[in-house]
């Protein structure tokens, strides 16, 4: 499972504030060319997809009635454009009234 199958849900897990958060694991680099950033909007397309058809309901049914936050949860640091992504999916998606969080994995 990776940012780059976006056929597939990463992770569903429950916080313990009781959200439901859609991990999305992302190895990617960075790149200028911006193919990382076409790969991670189709994969949270795709979970959004999930979402609004209720597939996700019918994968995961303790996701049902909670509130909703796409994690992405990278290996690397955005670059600028990348950064700009990150705040306009985060803006997008609270419309939406989901949540949305960047984070970076240590492996150390």
């Amino acid at each position: 499972m990776s940012v780059e199958n976006k056929k597939v849900i990463d992770i569903v897990s429950v916080d313990e504030k009781d959200n439901a958060i859609l991990t999305i694991t992302d190895h990617l680099e960075w790149d200028i060319e911006n193919e990382h950033l076409l790969i991670l909007q189709d994969k949270i397309n795709s979970y959004l997809e999930s979402i609004e058809s209720g597939e996700l309901y019918t994968l995961y049914p303790n996701a049902k009635g909670k509130d909703i936050i796409i994690r992405v949860v990278g290996l690397h640091y955005p670059n600028e454009e990348g950064q700009i992504f990150l705040d306009r999916v985060k803006n997008v998606l609270k419309k939406s009234d989901y949540g949305f969080q960047f984070k970076i994995h240590n492996i150390d």
